[in-house]
């Protein structure tokens, strides 16, 4: 038989779909950071960030990229250059947050998980006003490579899962191994 023998290799995210805040970059896309002059002047990402692509090896299919607050900064969700996402949750309220759009891509059950990224509260913000969980890695678990930031000591890719069972395999995709610290005595 064909591929008898051969293991095959596990995709842990196959059939999840997922969307990424448009500070992360696409391979051939604009990364607009939330701001029609930065998309201006930047050339479409010559390559995807690694966070997106460990996504796409393990199986999730990328849906497209979520708006942001302009340059990542701010914690009511608006944009006023490209709209601001609507809050499923309460459609009457802001959606919270920098990484709005991920937030509320969820919510309305658009994708299974969102990407994006967290300094102060980016992710985790949106997460609670959209009614989805956000949950943000330690920093330097997951690299902010081929993203544009707000606070390089602080930032660092986050995400919002529809289904909580479906962030373990996604961090797991996206995390690098790093030495578990021991307890100092003096604990």
């Amino acid at each position: 038989m064909p591929g008898r023998g051969r293991r095959r290799r596990r995709r842990p995210l196959a059939g999840l779909g997922f969307a990424v805040k448009d500070l992360f970059d696409v391979a051939g896309h604009p990364t607009t950071y939330g701001n029609p002059d930065w998309a201006r002047t930047n050339p479409p990402a010559a390559a995807t960030a690694p966070v997106v692509r460990s996504l796409l090896e393990a199986g999730a299919s990328l849906c497209g990229k979520t708006k942001t607050v302009e340059l990542a900064y701010g914690l009511t969700g608006e944009n006023v250059w490209y709209g601001t996402p609507l809050n499923p949750a309460a459609p009457d309220r802001f959606p919270g947050g920098s990484s709005c759009g991920s937030a509320a891509a969820v919510a309305a059950g658009l994708v299974d998980f969102a990407l994006g990224s967290d300094t102060g509260g980016s992710v985790r913000i949106p997460a609670s006003y959209c009614g989805v969980f956000g949950i943000r890695p330690s920093w330097g678990a997951i690299s902010l490579a081929g993203a544009r930031g707000l606070g390089p000591s602080f930032d660092t890719p986050a995400g919002s899962p529809a289904i909580p069972r479906c962030w373990p395999g996604s961090a797991r995709c996206c995390c690098r191994r790093m030495p578990v610290p021991r307890p100092s005595a003096r604990c």
